[in-house]
């Protein structure tokens, strides 16, 4: 009865998990169908628009530092929880439409999932450690799917008779609604090992002072900063090619889609290999197809998009892969992923704003998908570096496999 117990506890925590990664990008990447709409509404300007979605990865860069901190004072599943709650207040906040309230909301849920992104890793690794590249894969397709869905949604939502921008929006409030209700059964659980996000200095190795440790975070801030300005201006590009908002809404959503699949296929390939500077390379070079392909050749923006995802996914993927290869403990992990996502997601932050700006300045949405292009280029140079058989530390690849690391 004992393990009956357990094994129904550990189904309920699995299915909250990725209820949780519902969360953490369908809120604020389906705005970007409905940023021209926006734009338009409350008389923004493109750069200003562009804030949209750069403010939760600012938020994201703020806050990721902080959240083990917040996580030791509250413990995980308080803070988780506390997380939601911002996350869901966000969404309604920002759907009352002004401009006051679309920039607060935007803050205050980016504040949110910014302790989801944080702590859904180090949770992961803690309650399911033979289990981490499954659930790992399971909740990056989760939250693919869910982005890609509320993409498609929010344009023909926001026509529904009555209704606007700001109601189409709020109905991803659903979102953290349920992944609340789930994860109450975990509040009255405060007990637990919070070995997972203890982020106090271990060893003699500073990650700051790590050219490794600089590597695999700016591998992760632009993977980031190429797929936030895909996800804030394609559709811009594509209406501005003589798309209707739904088509470019469901290109938006396709690109989306696609991202999640990497996850089925490339962390269970990755267990087992020792160098990954190979796999970095070539995934970085299909992000570069797909952006050179909708700078150049718009009207195939579908088959664009979809390299987009799978590019951008599988680096994805790899930035939160190399946090664990590149580490010898949980707790030099945790302090990586916090420098990477703190460092990544601040990177990232400025680039739906620098692509409105370079929008406004040439007149051109193909200048911003030149320079997304570019942008692989020096993403692929820091795979090949942090796709290194190496650890933080050591002077020359280790012959020991890291199987399991992740």
């Amino acid at each position: 009865m004992k393990g009956s117990s357990v094994f129904k506890n550990e189904i309920t925590l699995a299915i909250s998990i990725l209820l949780i990664a519902t969360c953490l990008r369908a809120p604020f990447t389906s705005m970007g169908p409905l940023l021209e709409t926006i734009q338009a509404s409350l008389h923004l300007s493109t750069a200003a628009a562009g804030l949209v979605n750069a403010l939760p990865l600012l938020a994201f860069g703020t806050v990721s530092p902080l959240v083990p901190w917040i996580a030791r004072r509250l413990g995980l599943e308080r803070a988780m929880g506390l997380a939601l709650v911002l996350t869901g207040c966000g969404i309604v906040l920002r759907s009352f439409g002004t401009i006051w309230s679309l920039f607060a909301g935007t803050v205050v849920l980016g504040c949110g999932i910014a302790v989801c992104n944080v702590l859904l890793p180090g949770l992961v690794k803690r309650d399911f450690p033979n289990s981490i590249p499954r659930l790992t894969a399971l909740y990056a397709l989760t939250m693919g799917v869910s982005g890609a869905l509320g993409s498609v949604l929010v344009v023909p939502l926001s026509e529904f008779p009555g209704w606007d921008w700001g109601w189409a929006s709020g109905t991803l409030f659903i979102l953290p609604f349920i992944a609340a209700i789930s994860w109450i059964p975990q509040l009255a659980d405060g007990n637990k090992e919070k070995t997972a996000v203890q982020v106090k200095p271990t060893g003699k190795v500073s990650l700051w002072g790590s050219f490794l440790a600089w590597q695999v975070s700016l591998f992760f801030g632009l993977t980031s900063l190429i797929y936030y300005i895909c996800v804030s201006w394609l559709p811009a590009l594509l209406t501005s090619a003589g798309f209707t908002e739904a088509q470019a809404g469901n290109v938006h959503g396709l690109m989306q889609l696609a991202s999640a699949i990497p996850g089925l296929f490339l962390i269970p390939v990755l267990k087992w290999m020792k160098d990954q500077r190979l796999v970095a390379v070539v995934v970085s070079g299909i992000a570069l197809t797909g952006t050179a392909g909708l700078a150049l050749f718009p009207q195939w923006a579908a088959i664009w998009g979809i390299c987009i995802g799978l590019g951008t996914g599988a680096t994805l993927v790899l930035g939160l892969v190399f946090i664990g290869l590149r580490t010898h403990n949980i707790a030099q992990a945790a302090s990586l992923s916090g420098m990477a996502q703190g460092f990544g997601y601040l990177l990232a932050s400025g680039g739906p704003v620098c692509a409105g700006a370079i929008h406004d300045l040439t007149g051109s949405w193909s200048a911003v998908f030149y320079a997304s292009t570019v942008l692989c280029v020096f993403l692929a140079l820091a795979g090949w570096g942090s796709g290194r058989n190496i650890r933080i530390g050591e002077t020359r690849s280790n012959p020991v496999s890291h199987t399991g690391a992740v």
